[in-house]
């Protein structure tokens, strides 16, 4: 901490459990300055400071590690680095999402959470079907595929475990389209989502987390910032006029990723030119390869429809 009166610096532990620090910032002055590095779990950190009237700064992990020259790393080490950081007006500051920004992410998450586990029930369940030489892929969950799976002769424990993966899947399923619902309905709240929907391959879960992940589109100047911000560009190790790119960065959103490489692969098929450049740089540079370059193209159309002004029904521009 530093006295900015007297500039005397202090240093001291606090403790979260006991309720020391929560004593210790509620006897600052309001309006203190207070940067703490990106990390996760600092939820109840942040709304003690909203209740305390401090200014909360939260800091690029990666850039304040950058600044460090001391390979030695202690928390106290860090604590300076960061005070430093404040005092000389070189903190990386990021941006933070809202709380209601936050529980939309917490929605986002829990339907790929309960459609994963959904996914590997399925595999298991497939997996008993071929076993038995039953291999109907998609059309295992219809109905007939259903009576087909049921009416296999195995063995008590396999019995069992079919069993067990079918009253599972059953719990699974009306839990996803309550989500699917709930995702719909927050989506219609948002302008933005609408228009994001009117893309090919986008729709309420890709547009939804898109906006989510991105926040306001002005932090963005270009398209490449974008890029870069999910973790899609690629590496870089040039020197002089030699240029040397690897995979991407994979520095974003993991879930925000996957679900651009999932629209990008919609949009090729219903979409004559992404097709063609899917198919381009499939027999080029292989699939995966052309997944991810269609993954950027989508989500590089997505922020050009965000940074467009929607146009009101008597023609003007609204902002």
């Amino acid at each position: 901490m530093l006295e900015t009166a007297t500039g005397e610096v202090k240093v001291k532990r606090l403790e979260h459990e006991s309720g020391e620090a929560k004593k210790f910032y509620a006897s600052l002055p309001k309006g203190t300055r207070v940067g703490i590095e990106a990390t996760g779990a600092t939820q109840w950190f942040e709304r003690l400071m909203a209740e305390c009237g401090h200014e909360l700064w939260v800091g690029d992990p990666a850039e304040i590690r950058a600044r460090m020259v001391r390979k030695q790393k202690t928390d106290t080490r860090d604590a300076l680095h960061l005070l430093d950081l404040l005092r000389t007006d070189r903190f990386p500051k990021v941006w933070v999402p809202s709380p209601e920004e936050r529980d939309g992410r917490q929605l986002l998450q829990r339907r790929q959470k309960l459609v994963r586990m959904r996914t590997a029930v399925k595999n298991q369940l497939h997996g008993l079907a071929m076993g038995q030489g039953l291999c109907w892929k998609q059309k295992l969950w219809s109905e007939r595929g259903r009576k087909q799976l049921e009416a296999l002769e195995l063995g008590p424990w396999a019995s069992r475990r079919r069993r067990e993966l079918l009253k599972l899947l059953d719990e699974l399923d009306p839990q996803i389209r309550e989500l699917d619902e709930a995702v719909k309905a927050e989506a219609e709240k948002r302008p933005e989502v609408r228009r994001l929907m009117r893309l090919v391959g986008v729709g309420p879960v890709t547009g939804l987390a898109y906006v989510l992940t991105l926040g306001p589109v002005e932090r963005f100047g270009r398209s490449r910032q974008v890029v870069s911000y999910l973790g899609l560009n690629p590496q870089e190790d040039s020197s002089s006029t030699h240029q040397r790119f690897g995979h991407i960065t994979k520095q974003g959103n993991t879930r925000m990723r996957w679900l651009l490489v999932e629209a990008g692969q919609t949009a090729a098929r219903l979409d004559p030119e992404l097709r063609r450049v899917y198919k381009r740089l499939k027999f080029r540079r292989g699939a995966n390869v052309a997944k991810v370059a269609l993954a950027r193209r989508v989500a590089v159309r997505m922020y050009g429809v965000l940074r467009e002004a929607p146009t009101a029904p008597d023609g003007s521009h609204v902002r």
